[in-house]
């Protein structure tokens, strides 16, 4: 089986609720061990991730030791870079074994097509958020930030973070028809491309909503209020909520 996941976002709001979702995340892992031969982690693993040369990120080691044993096991695990963690530099590759995406990836497995990408910058509007994007991912921008000094760069990083509304743990996400700007880019890209389905994580609803063409649109939703993930089976892909029975509302 193919599992999806997205927007953890460790670190956040504080370290003993961070502490508590990632043993809950390392359930999950540990729950679909036997059964995965592929794990898709699409972003936002942390709210905020910068490697710099020497030096990772403080915390998260019983993860980090999770995603090892899995990979050296022969699980294939792939991540992609999100909106709060796009600065890896190569630390998943060389110590855990799990490539990195940066953009879109597009695989097909027993006959279906999947589009995977975090899902920021996509489709029309967000324009500042387009704009913010170029520069967090201008190699220039990168440079100067890695010339901080780690207390006070990753300091300077935390402190933004702690100011976000998820940190303030302010759950507004509802769903809108006209502003769903992942839906939009969906609906135009089956009209020229054939796909089955198109996975994202970044919008922190659990969504799935028919396409044209018999095409999917997945949302993962996030793991602080919904811990939601897919998985397709050689057959069927679902969208479920890990430890609860309660429904994933239709849109």
């Amino acid at each position: 089986m193919i599992y999806f996941a997205s927007d953890f976002h460790l670190g956040i709001p504080n370290h003993a609720q961070s502490l508590e979702r990632e043993k809950k995340i390392i359930r999950w892992l540990e729950s679909i061990e036997e059964t995965a031969t592929e794990i898709y982690l699409l972003g936002d693993l942390f709210d905020f991730w910068f490697e710099y040369r020497y030096v990772v990120p403080k915390g998260y080691v019983r993860l980090m030791g999770k995603l090892a044993s899995m990979t050296d096991a022969g699980i294939k695990i792939t991540a992609f870079k999100g909106n709060h963690d796009m600065w890896m530099f190569g630390y998943f590759e060389k110590e855990l074994g799990i490539p990195v995406i940066s953009d879109e990836l597009i695989v097909e497995r027993d006959g279906k097509t999947f589009y995977l990408h975090h899902g920021d910058g996509l489709g029309p509007g967000d324009r500042g958020y387009k704009l913010i994007r170029k520069i967090f991912r201008n190699p220039l921008c990168i440079w100067l930030f890695s010339k901080l000094p780690p207390a006070l760069g990753m300091g300077l990083a935390n402190y933004l973070s702690s100011k976000s509304r998820l940190a303030n743990q302010v759950q507004d996400e509802v769903f809108q028809k006209d502003s769903e700007w992942l839906l939009h880019f969906c609906q135009s890209y089956v009209q020229d491309h054939t796909i089955d389905y198109m996975i994202f994580g970044h919008r922190h609803l659990p969504l799935d909503i028919a396409l044209d063409r018999d095409a999917r649109y997945i949302n993962l939703g996030e793991w602080l209020y919904h811990s939601t993930y897919a998985v397709f089976d050689g057959n069927n892909l679902t969208l479920k909520r890990f430890e609860s029975d309660d429904p994933i509302p239709a849109h």
